[in-house]
């Protein structure tokens, strides 16, 4: 009998310029780079059991087998990339512990594949560096390589599989940010990202976004080593209209957002001009992330919990890499 078992820890993200569209959806090879940061209070733990005595993978949510059961063809697939490198074929048990609302748009997918990637890895001794890993979870799931470095992130959309890499352009503590999630719905999105992806290119929209992503990764990119929050929240608000505006103009269209995310949207423009700096973005589903200064953060949550349809506020800072615990 053989027995090999990990366990890791690996955060969400959230992206201030967005993955939105593939270039190689086999591979994940995204059509333009991105740049996010790590959420410290948005975690995912995952145990790797590899047992030469089992015939199947398996995995558990959160205690339930059924979530487990629904997202095990994802989880076998990332497993295999895995085993296919330590050249083995032992099948694994897989047990998740995570406190992030699934399909929501607060990148749980990310954190998970992220944790399933350096778990499995470390499970079976390979020694790959945080670039091979961040380039191994991308194949899982596109922002799980964001969640593989520490900090802030910008994923690098290379020429192929090896390049197409995240890597850490600010540690946590270089900037004070805090992310105050009005979450204003915990369902399950009813189109996944992957089937965005898939649509983004029937958007007539979708190429004007490609064209100027570059610059928007360059201002977030020197806004981000300026701590300047103007500049930052500028490219990061553009970039996220332009993903849910290419979502609503694809075939079929897209809707993610409902009446509490335009509100939440709003009463945000509406304090940054009271002279509150605070700043919003919206990942692929209905909730609102508000971007701010640590000394804002109180006030910022305050105000958010009173709009109407927000169903609570969790806010999370600058998070680290994925490691093994």
């Amino acid at each position: 009998m053989t027995h090999k078992q990990a366990k890791a820890v690996a955060h969400a993200n959230i992206a201030f310029i967005k993955y939105w569209g593939q270039r190689d959806p086999a591979l994940n090879l995204p059509a333009t780079p991105s740049i996010s940061m790590n959420l410290d209070s948005f975690q995912t733990a995952m145990t790797v059991s590899f047992d030469s005595n089992i015939v199947a993978d398996e995995m558990v949510i959160n205690g339930d087998r059924d979530l487990g059961a629904a997202a095990l063809p994802r989880v076998s697939a990332q497993l295999e990339r895995v085993r296919a490198r330590a050249g083995v074929t032992w099948k694994a048990t897989v047990i998740s512990r995570t406190n992030i609302p699934s399909g929501a748009g607060i990148a749980s997918s990310a954190a998970a594949f992220a944790a399933l990637t350096v778990a499995a890895a470390a499970a079976l001794g390979l020694n790959l560096s945080e670039a091979e890993l961040s380039a191994l979870a991308r194949r899982g799931s596109g922002s799980a390589c964001r969640s593989v470095p520490a900090g802030f992130v910008e994923w690098v959309a290379g020429a192929g599989d090896d390049t197409s890499v995240a890597k850490s352009v600010a540690p946590p503590d270089h900037w004070a940010l805090c992310d105050c999630v009005a979450i204003v719905s915990r369902e399950a999105k009813a189109v996944g990202s992957q089937r965005g992806h898939e649509l983004a290119p029937t958007s007539p929209l979708h190429g004007a976004r490609v064209a100027r992503a570059l610059d928007r990764v360059s201002a977030c990119r020197q806004a981000i080593a300026e701590r300047n929050l103007a500049m930052l929240g500028q490219a990061m608000e553009q970039d996220a209209v332009t993903l849910h505006a290419i979502a609503m103009t694809s075939t079929p269209p897209v809707y993610y957002w409902i009446p509490a995310t335009l509100g939440v949207i709003r009463a945000v423009q509406a304090w940054r001009a009271e002279g509150l700096p605070v700043y919003y973005t919206v990942d692929a589903g209905p909730n609102v992330h508000c971007l701010c200064e640590e000394p804002d953060a109180l006030e910022v949550t305050r105000r958010l919990a009173a709009l109407p349809g927000v169903l609570e506020v969790r806010t999370a800072r600058p998070g680290g890499a994925a490691r093994v615990v």
